[in-house]
């Protein structure tokens, strides 16, 4: 007698549009196995889950242990689309059986491979069932070009950020809250001449989370300043420029198209903020820094420019953000002037006196910040590979689409990458300490203070200076005065 195995399968839908269920198949197949006189050994089922690959059903998995082994040699099935959608792992499969000399039966089909005859038509069957599978993805694909076309978006992973989309709902809707960010993101970019990593940081001091609940980065504010989603269109094939479009959708637009092309203008010009990455040493001062006019900590700013020689050469320098807002009139000024305002602030105090037997230690309150980020990233990290989790589980129960699939799988995995991206340039955490103590910059600073590498210098400002008062003034020539220093330990 042969020891049969009975595999059963059935996804969600199906069994709530074609009345398939696991209970139903069993039945019918042992009733089939009494009839042929067959022994029984055991079911395998995998429930609520796709029939499109084999990877990732795990009673097909054990089914095929147990065929190498020897412990079945015989499978029967209610259909040939229950056992697997793909030609591929069709022929795959009942090579498996022959080399296992095992009998494979379908009971819709009246197949049975032990015979010539019956080998060909399995592969005959599985061949219409892909085929029947690809015309089906054609339809749905052929239904969204048709939804996008009428102005209805494609949006059921995530809408865009200024917009709420409820379930059932064909029509998106502002959100008024997060409207007003898509609107004060324009104007930064375009009025407050801010790049894409400043609006970010903007935000992410401000408490201000993106639509997934995470932190923003230069990638997520890009998106939203090229989506014309916001002046009223939906975006169809996104990740395929031979298909994309757009056409005019039925919700109502957040910003003026105006003001949407004056940025994507600027955009086309502004290709690319920086042209390098540089380490946060050359900053030195940021985070101690303060305007002298409305006491807000000032920010650090980057621009690149060429050089008569060609070369890109990095102008550092400090910006105040409340200016952007108009609540401030200092101007912006470099990181050398700064440099050499403090450095002649430093030489007109008296002496100092330092605090006994300290050492300048590794910079503490950077690596605080650089690990406070780092765990920030990986944060986000494990939440987007939990929702790609949900995505593939959302496929594989034919929830959603391939496209669709593929589509929401492509933006995590992006986002992803970017955070991935900012972990790797955290710059490591600094172990080794400057063999200079307190005592000998207070005495000859300025010797001392230009022998100091810019990560020393960085080190003893945040371990020893608490605030810089700084301010500059157009009328003055961009002249930079630090009018007060704070220090902590003397």
């Amino acid at each position: 007698m042969m020891n049969t195995a009975i595999y059963v399968r059935v996804s969600t839908d199906e069994q709530a549009k074609e009345g398939y269920s696991i209970r139903a198949q069993i039945d019918k197949l042992k009733n089939y196995i009494q009839i042929k006189d067959w022994g029984f050994y055991k079911v395998y089922a995998d429930e609520g889950i796709s029939g499109k690959n084999i990877t990732d059903r795990p009673a097909i998995n054990e089914l095929i242990n147990d065929i190498k082994s020897g412990i079945v040699t015989n499978v029967l099935v209610y259909k040939i689309d229950r056992l697997t959608r793909s030609t591929k792992d069709l022929i795959e499969l009942t090579e498996i059986f022959n080399k296992s000399k095992c009998g494979f039966n379908s009971l819709m089909e009246s197949i049975d491979t032990q015979t010539a005859s019956g080998r060909m038509f399995l592969k005959i069957i599985g061949i219409f069932a892909e085929f029947e599978r690809e015309n089906t993805i054609e339809r749905i694909t052929l239904a969204c070009e048709k939804k996008v076309k009428e102005g209805f978006t494609l949006a059921g992973f995530s809408t865009s950020y200024g917009y709420d989309r409820e379930s059932g709902d064909k029509i998106q809707r502002i959100n008024p809250y997060e409207a007003k960010i898509v609107r004060e993101i324009y104007h930064m970019y375009l009025d407050g001449n801010m790049s894409y990593s400043a609006i970010a940081t903007n935000l992410n001091h401000r408490g201000i989370k993106s639509k997934m609940g995470v932190a923003w980065h230069h990638a997520s504010i890009g998106g939203i300043l090229k989506n014309p989603n916001y002046i009223g269109k939906v975006r169809y094939a996104m990740d395929d420029p031979d298909r994309y479009f757009e056409a005019e959708g039925k919700h109502e637009p957040i910003i003026s198209e105006e003001l949407f092309n004056s940025v994507q203008k600027k955009r086309g010009i502004i290709k690319k903020v920086a042209y390098t990455k540089r380490p946060k040493e050359d900053n030195y001062f940021c985070g101690i820094v303060y305007c002298a006019e409305c006491g807000t900590k000032m920010q650090s700013n980057g621009e690149h420019k060429k050089n008569a020689n060609g070369e890109v050469i990095a102008k550092r320098g400090y910006r105040c953000p409340n200016v952007t807002k108009g609540l401030c009139n200092t101007s912006r000024f470099s990181h050398k002037k700064l440099e050499v305002a403090f450095e002649q602030y430093m030489d007109n105090i008296e002496d100092l006196t330092a605090t006994p037997d300290i050492l300048l230690e590794e910079n503490n309150q950077p690596d605080s910040i650089n690990s406070l980020l780092r765990e920030e990233c990986e944060n986000a990290i494990v939440k987007l590979t939990k929702r790609e989790k949900e995505i593939m589980s959302m496929y594989i129960n034919e929830r959603i689409s391939f496209e669709k699939f593929e589509q929401m799988t492509h933006l995590i995995i992006t986002e992803k990458n970017t955070y991935i991206e900012q972990i790797n340039n955290i710059p490591p955490e600094s172990t080794e300490d400057i063999q200079l103590t307190l005592d000998d910059i207070a005495t000859n600073f300025r010797e001392n203070w230009k022998a100091l590498t810019n990560s020393e210098k960085m080190q003893f400002l945040h371990n020893y200076i608490e605030k810089i008062t700084a301010y500059s003034k157009r009328e003055e020539k961009y002249q930079v005065k630090v009018l007060k220093v704070k220090f902590n330990n003397v």
